[in-house]
């Protein structure tokens, strides 16, 4: 069995002394993992780090074994943003969850080309915002799309402002005001108008880390990524950490 597809290293974890089981999100096959002998060297260390675009081929005596990877690389997408922590953390995040939440080996044409725009963006400040705007393509992909058309309480598109936890759909403000304490805020970017700032971003963490905790991670497929059902990967914790303390900073700062 062989293979040669574009990739996207989602993730390389040693195996053994110096191999390196890698997991790529590939144009064709899905989410798919193999064995790089000398994974951990120093040549190819570079190579899988997350996020990086790669040209992979992939060879295996039978197509239900883990085979073995070689690799080109195409683009190196973290190193052009070490001297950004946010980007780096929405990159960690974004792999991370997308490897956790994939079914293996099937492919996901549309979530591949969402997740190798958000890679290739070339301006910092875009890439919060169309970072959740993939998590909220993701849960469509998998099938727990969230509903932002037109008003769950029979109104029409206009003024929408919240998002109800049980159904994922959207709120009008006037339908929504009795209940806004039992319900998530609809950050203004995701319909497409306003501006946005640490505040706004963390609203939509919260808004798709819901869905996801409910839906995609609550029976999860992978133990190393999700411990607990209903977890969410360390990094995109940590991402809506990055956040949460931008937040606290601006308003210690306004105090």
């Amino acid at each position: 069995m062989e293979w040669i597809d574009e990739g996207i290293v989602l993730s390389a974890r040693p195996h053994g002394e110096n191999a390196a089981v890698v997991t790529l999100l590939t144009a064709s096959h899905g989410r798919h993992a193999g064995l790089v002998p000398g994974g951990q060297g120093s040549k190819s260390r570079p190579v899988l780090q997350p996020g990086n675009r790669v040209r992979a081929q992939w060879r295996a005596r039978l197509a239900d074994h883990l085979g073995n990877y070689t690799f080109e690389l195409m683009a190196s997408q973290a190193a052009l943003w070490l001297d950004s922590a946010e980007v780096i953390a929405i990159i960690s995040s974004a792999c991370a969850v997308t490897e956790a939440g994939l079914p293996e080996r099937q492919p996901m044409p549309g979530v591949y080309a969402g997740l190798a725009t958000l890679l290739a963006l070339n301006d910092a400040d875009l890439w919060a915002p169309v970072y959740i705007k993939y998590e909220m393509n993701l849960l469509q992909a998998l099938g727990y799309g969230l509903d932002l058309s037109q008003c769950a309480a029979g109104g029409g598109a206009d003024n929408l402002a919240y998002i109800s936890p049980r159904t994922g759909r959207a709120v009008s403000r006037e339908a929504g005001q009795p209940y806004h304490d039992k319900l998530f805020p609809l950050p203004a970017f995701l319909l497409g108008v306003g501006e946005w700032e640490a505040g706004d971003i963390l609203q939509g963490l919260d808004l798709t880390a819901h869905f996801l905790s409910r839906h995609v991670f609550a029976n999860p497929h992978s133990r190393i990524l999700i411990p607990q059902d209903g977890d969410l990967p360390l990094a995109r914790q940590r991402l809506a950490d990055f956040y949460r303390k931008s937040v606290e900073n601006r308003d210690s700062e306004v105090a």
